[in-house]
């Protein structure tokens, strides 16, 4: 258990590709049951716990190789239609599996302090990351939008869908 879990609103399954303990114990200061699953749990082991939303967690390594198994899980939680959040690396495995592509950056993201613009909003948020990829915006779906973009170099740090509950 990340924190004791007196109650909750809504139940969230956390795909965990490297999950950290304080993003665990963030989701449940937030209100949700939180259930991990590991990285290569089947569409029917996510969907026995009957979540109410799916989180693609953080963590390290290549996104394009772990696509490789991680994105048929997250089509068909895209084509069901399931809320779908997450952050970092599950950034870029949400982008893989929604048409878009990753490449490896010259000079990564590395530390605190980097500012962020939410497109939506035009508002501007300090962020901690630790990436040496990133999602390109050269081929975005139409069904897919850049929701938030690096101050630094304006790379794309989020995305959301435009047809389904999916963000990033």
């Amino acid at each position: 258990v990340y924190k004791k879990q007196d109650g909750y609103d809504h139940t969230v399954v956390v795909i965990d590709y490297g999950v950290k303990f304080n993003i665990l114990r963030s989701l449940v200061d937030a209100g949700f049951k939180v259930i991990v699953v590991p990285a290569d749990s089947p569409y029917e082991g996510i969907m026995k716990h009957d979540p109410d939303g799916v989180f693609l967690s953080n963590g390290p390594g290549d996104p394009f190789a772990t696509s490789a198994y991680a994105s048929p899980i997250i089509k068909r939680l895209l084509d069901d239609k399931m809320p779908i959040f997450g952050i970092c690396l599950g950034n870029q495995l949400l982008a893989l599996a929604g048409g878009l592509t990753t490449k490896k950056m010259h000079k990564g993201h590395r530390g605190a302090n980097h500012p962020v613009l939410d497109l939506k909003t035009n508002k501007v948020y300090i962020t901690s990351q630790n990436h040496g990829c990133v999602v390109s915006d050269t081929t975005v779906p139409d069904n897919i939008e850049v929701s938030v973009s690096s101050l630094f170099d304006g790379t794309v740090e989020g995305i959301r869908f435009k047809d389904r509950p999916a963000f990033a």
